[in-house]
């Protein structure tokens, strides 16, 4: 790990890390959650007088039993209501005439498949003779602006990725020409000796990837510091979104062969950029 070559290397590795295990965790975050919620769809029964809400939330529930695309149904039980909205509108709340705030009744329904716009209509088609003050909406629709958002990030880490590998490449680049020019002399004699291109470059190849190799370990390392500082905090919060981001096995695969790949990226740099130069100085 002598000289500066070693470390700015750890330092891209570490980065690239980071970002492509940042890439990884909003991936599964999104196709997660886009699984667990496509056939998912809401139906809130808005009537402000409490016993008829709940005459139309049973009549509702009975409606919905015999559809044939029918995956689950469940209706949310009031104490549950009451624990959502408390973070912000608190308890015990009344208007006031005394009478408490009034929640819609909520179904949970579950599809077989995505709920496309005629299981919709299906839906609420079911429920307008039995619950006419009822609201269908796909659960898909209140996440779409997240899930596009999420994945303008994901892109951006892989954008991120290629940024870096290049920046490695340029690094690995421009010490081939520096260590060339430093060891001119050398080379010259090594040719009159009957060294070849192909072996000038070798040596310079085996010296890079040893930079590399020392170097993409201690980046890695520093990078799964990182990696499972942020994943420890982020389990605390405890949202759902974030629980789906972990990372399987295979992730850490990919995380594993990132100072692989920068190991043999930087030695293909290193090859090339001799052998080019040497073409051109002799």
């Amino acid at each position: 790990m002598a000289g500066p070559m070693p470390w700015v290397i750890a330092i891209m590795v570490a980065l690239t890390a980071i970002a492509l295990a940042a890439g990884l965790a909003l991936g599964n975050a999104v196709s997660s959650a886009r699984a667990e919620i496509d056939g998912g769809i809401t139906v809130q029964i808005i009537e402000p007088r409490s016993e008829l809400r709940a005459v139309q939330a049973a009549r509702a529930v009975e409606a919905l039993k015999t559809m044939p695309s029918l995956a689950g149904l469940r209706l949310v039980p009031q104490e549950e209501l009451d624990a959502l909205i408390e973070p912000w509108l608190g308890t015990g709340i009344a208007s006031a005439t005394g009478s408490a705030i009034p929640v819609p009744a909520l179904i949970d329904v579950r599809l077989k498949g995505p709920a496309t716009p005629a299981r919709l209509r299906e839906v609420a088609y079911r429920v307008a003779h039995v619950a006419p003050s009822a609201r269908i909406d796909a659960q898909s629709n209140w996440l779409r602006p997240v899930f596009e958002a999420m994945v303008s990030l994901q892109v951006l880490s892989i954008a991120l990725v290629a940024l870096l590998a290049l920046a490695l490449a340029a690094a690995v680049l421009l010490a081939a020409r520096s260590a060339l020019g430093a060891n001119r002399d050398t080379i010259e004699i090594v040719h009159l000796l009957g060294g070849t291109d192909a072996q000038v470059a070798r040596v310079f190849q085996r010296s890079i990837g040893y930079d590399a190799a020392g170097g993409g370990t201690v980046g890695l390392a520093l990078a799964l510091v990182v990696i499972l500082a942020l994943a420890r905090r982020f389990s605390s919060l405890g949202a759902g979104l974030v629980d789906n981001g972990a990372l399987a096995w295979t992730d850490w695969l990919l995380l594993a062969l990132v100072p692989v790949l920068a190991t043999l990226l930087a030695m293909v740099t290193a090859r090339f950029t001799v052998l080019h130069a040497l073409r051109r100085m002799l």
